[in-house]
């Protein structure tokens, strides 16, 4: 790399994967190749992470298809509380972890998220994001992707512990993000470094799990046109 970090090159190649006229999976996959071809050790320190997880079977244990979600009470951007139940008082709910304003996966997955919600409250669904973030950036992340559903803070990923769905980010990792300019530790007020899997679940108004996506590979994403069957069935 030169002398602008890898955070710095990559603004570019998220922009223009934002803007590809294709499904999410292939503009998420179209970054994941740049990210290999601009810092290929990089790219393979985040292969090694996941492979790991993988084989630990990280996530496995979130709850599933017809399984109870559990309660939260989380503050949204500006500090007001939102619950579960609040959001399924009126329908079904879309709940997205997400890892941050930083992160470029996550970026361009809220930005669609952000224009599929006409449809979702349509079907008379609700959409929330949860991160580890503090509040200025969740803020940041919200008009990043001009969205109007709320962000969550779930401060030192104490939900996403409690619902199987964070681990901690092994040191290779944290050293390659550190070096990269993804130092996080800032954004969500402490330096343990947990983070939570981008996992997706759909929860029908009665509280069950709809549909759910639980991936350890933070390039992956929920296909769109399943949340938004999910969320009208």
């Amino acid at each position: 790399m030169s002398e602008a970090s890898l955070s710095q090159v990559l603004e570019a190649c998220t922009q223009r994967c934002r803007e590809m006229d294709a499904p999410l999976g292939d503009r998420l996959q179209s970054f994941a190749d740049d990210v290999r071809r601009l810092d290929p050790v990089f790219a393979e320190v985040v292969d090694r992470m996941v492979a790991h997880l993988l084989r630990v079977e990280a996530g496995a244990g979130a709850p599933n298809i017809g399984e109870p979600f559990p309660s939260f009470v989380l503050p949204d951007e500006n500090g007001h509380l939102v619950s579960l139940e609040g959001l399924l008082r009126s329908g079904p709910a879309v709940i997205a972890f997400h890892r941050g304003h930083w992160c470029p996966y996550c970026r361009i997955n809220a930005e669609t998220l952000a224009r599929i919600e006409p449809e979702l409250k349509r079907a008379g669904a609700h959409l929330v994001i949860i991160t580890p973030e503090t509040q200025h950036f969740t803020r940041e992340l919200k008009a990043d992707a001009k969205a109007t559903f709320p962000i969550l803070t779930d401060l030192d990923c104490g939900y996403a512990l409690d619902l199987g769905v964070a681990f901690k980010v092994p040191e290779e990792k944290r050293a390659a993000m550190t070096s990269a300019g993804f130092d996080i530790s800032g954004f969500n007020d402490n330096s343990n470094w947990t983070l939570p899997i981008p996992a997706t679940f759909v929860v029908g108004d009665d509280g069950l799990v709809k549909a759910r996506y639980v991936d350890p590979d933070y390039r992956h994403r929920m296909d769109i046109q399943e949340i938004l069957r999910a969320a009208r069935s």
